[in-house]
């Protein structure tokens, strides 16, 4: 399948009466596993790669070597391939339109894109983070690549305070309705597990809805209702591994 066929592909996938489940990988090895066990695609995620590769999370792994592992993947398994890019590793347009084009001759079909400032405090205003959609967006049709941005808000990740999500909800309802004006193709609440809130976002987005289930809660068929199109689990398959490795070793250690 061509780059611009699982880009479509993709795409398609994301409907609320049977939502993409993506179980993040960090490597090849791991994205052969997932697509032998019938994933329809394969996602990335920025914390697994990197705590995988020996870096801490927050753009602290080289974009290269983040491109040398995604063009493995590519090259491993015949799926659509969507990339963790937190903050597209810029702090201006140009390398961000630069990191993009660079991520889609990866092979890379979709991206997640976070509005807060990595490393820094807050979040972009919504006036700066439509102009970075719209310059990626520009960078992929520049490409001819109908590139699946993903737009993640990080509200709810950024509140230690269940109590005060729902204060959250407009805000988000407002930055996903224009992020869906500058280029946008999804929306991405992670943090966000109250279904009567993320329905209620469902309702008034007319993105695709992302959200990261940590576990298995919230269920499937429940977030289906709520009108969510996409389920993401985040580093949570990797710290899975990583229990089972340790557990294995000291199971065997002294066999």
């Amino acid at each position: 399948m061509s780059q611009i066929n699982k880009a479509k592909h993709f795409a398609s996938l994301h409907r609320s009466e049977d939502p993409l489940f993506l179980y993040n990988i960090w490597d090849a090895g791991g994205a052969k596993v997932i697509a032998e066990a019938g994933a329809p695609a394969i996602a990335t995620g920025s914390m697994s790669m990197a705590i995988a590769h020996g870096y801490q999370d927050g753009q602290q792994i080289p974009l290269d070597l983040v491109l040398t592992i995604v063009s493995r993947i590519c090259n491993t398994v015949d799926l659509p391939i969507t990339v963790d890019f937190e903050g597209g590793y810029a702090d201006n347009l140009s390398g961000l339109a630069e990191n993009t084009s660079r991520l889609i001759a990866s092979g890379a079909v979709g991206i997640n894109f976070e509005d807060q400032l990595v490393n820094g405090d807050g979040l972009y205003t919504i006036s700066e983070q439509c102009d970075r959609i719209s310059t990626i967006r520009e960078a992929a049709e520049s490409a001819n690549m109908p590139l699946f941005i993903n737009a993640r808000t990080d509200l709810f990740l950024r509140e230690n305070d269940n109590n005060k999500y729902s204060g959250l909800v407009d805000e988000a309802i407002t930055r996903a309705k224009a992020y869906a004006l500058a280029g946008a193709s999804g929306f991405f609440v992670p943090g966000l597990t109250d279904v009567s809130l993320i329905q209620v976002i469902c309702e008034n987005v007319d993105l695709p809805v992302n959200v990261m289930r940590i576990g298995t809660a919230p269920e499937k068929a429940e977030l289906s209702s709520s009108g969510v199109a996409r389920i993401s689990c985040g580093p949570g398959p990797y710290f899975d591994f990583a229990d089972g490795l340790k557990a294995a070793f000291i199971a065997s250690k002294d066999r």
